[in-house]
């Protein structure tokens, strides 16, 4: 079986509260990129007595047995029977970007899984075991646009009608943001509206109020993602935002957005939300 894990991106990212636990509330909006993203093959493999392991496209660093899609596989290997799996994951969406390749590729295997092997695990339950993966692996089991807040594991659905048929163009420069250095500087507040009331206003207002509170923190590390942003509204863009703790920069786009030279060592997708 064949599936294709896509990315996301997010709509404002509010960093409400820090938390005696350390960790911060916030408030943000998912929403899937769904024709940015990777390929995931999984055959059972009846020759092995082991899984087989493979990546092409963009190299994954570290361990196999550290991949997210294994992972996957063993937590759900703890409550199904599952034979022994030939997995093929050829990577597209960049590691570190914000834009969650890693979460979504886990989040897919689980469904894949669940349908190849007829584990029968509803959608609650898929939702359950990826939160024990990552934070934001349960948002790509439904993989619909979804609000968020507390610590990233409150949902519910929210209605992103208003970009349907707008064009997005995600421009990734290769650099690595560390999620400490993101919410470096940082002070959290309660925002004047709710991002899931602002996220229903017109997009041409959603430049003064809808924002991403680790842009500040990182641009000031990494101009050149804020020149990234900047180009982007020079562009044309009616919003644009860097997604998630960078570093990847959006812009949003009512019609196809102009050709432009970015940086070779740079990735860059547009297409139709």
């Amino acid at each position: 079986m064949i599936v294709f894990p896509n990315a996301k991106i997010n709509l404002g990212l509010f960093i409400t509260l820090k938390r005696p636990d350390g960790y911060h509330n916030l408030e943000t909006v998912f929403v899937p990129v769904k024709e940015f993203c990777d390929i995931l093959e999984v055959l059972t493999a009846p020759e092995s007595t082991a899984d087989i392991f493979n990546n092409s496209g963009l190299q994954i660093g570290g361990k196999p047995e550290d991949n997210l899609c294994l992972k996957a596989l063993k937590l759900l290997r703890k409550r199904a029977d599952i034979p022994p799996l030939k997995i093929h994951l050829h990577k597209v969406i960049p590691f570190g970007a914000g834009l969650g390749g890693g979460s979504a590729d886990a989040a897919f295997m689980l469904t894949l899984l669940n349908e190849q092997y007829n584990l029968n695990f509803s959608l609650d339950e898929l939702e359950s075991l990826a939160s024990e993966l990552g934070a934001d692996c349960p948002v790509f089991i439904r993989n619909k646009p979804i609000f968020a807040k507390g610590i990233g594991n409150e949902f519910s659905v929210i209605n992103t009608g208003i970009l349907s048929g707008m064009w997005i163009r995600l421009v990734i420069p290769p650099i690595h943001v560390p999620t400490a250095l993101a919410y470096k500087n940082v002070s959290p507040s309660q925002p004047a509206i709710p991002l899931n009331k602002l996220v229903s206003k017109p997009l041409e207002v959603w430049k003064s109020g809808i924002k991403n509170d680790f842009e500040d923190s990182v641009f000031s590390q990494y101009g050149e993602i804020k020149t990234i942003k900047d180009k982007l509204y020079q562009q044309g863009a009616l919003y644009a935002s860097m997604s998630g703790s960078g570093s990847a920069v959006y812009g949003i786009f009512r019609n196809e957005p102009p050709e432009k030279t970015w940086p070779e060592n740079y990735i860059v997708y547009n297409g139709i939300l």
